[in-house]
């Protein structure tokens, strides 16, 4: 049974490779002359072939501004719960609605988002 994961062995995992003779990292090189990539040790003569021409991912994380995706007549349901604690920090009106955003990540933390309640203003901010 295979140590890794089907995420990690799936084409985007790139990890570090230990050599088996003297457990030091495997760093990629090319054989030139049977044209393939192998990892080799730098302390022996250790070289393995490996499975995937990918030694290194580079991902990008974009991440979007959530609060321009708030659509601001929020301001119009009942069920939302509003405070006057949370004074808006454009027009200092008191009365503003508040929710909790649905995360992507578990990672992220707990976060409230506010609108405003002044209908010529709308500002949408999270503290």
């Amino acid at each position: 049974m295979s140590l890794m994961s089907k995420e990690e062995s799936g084409p985007g995992f790139v990890g570090i490779r230990f050599c088996q003779e003297c457990n030091n990292m495997l760093y990629p090189r090319e054989d030139k002359e049977n044209k393939i990539l192998l990892y080799a040790c730098r302390n022996c003569d250790y070289k393995m072939p490996t499975n995937n021409n990918c030694i290194y991912v580079n991902k990008l994380m974009h991440e979007i501004d959530e609060l321009r995706h708030i659509n601001p007549e929020v301001i119009q349901d009942p069920t939302l719960p509003r405070t006057d604690d949370h004074p808006c920090p454009r027009c200092t009106c008191r009365e503003a609605v508040f929710f909790q955003a649905q995360t992507r990540r578990a990672e992220d933390e707990m976060r409230l988002y506010y609108v405003c309640c002044n209908a010529e203003c709308c500002h949408r901010w999270t503290e």
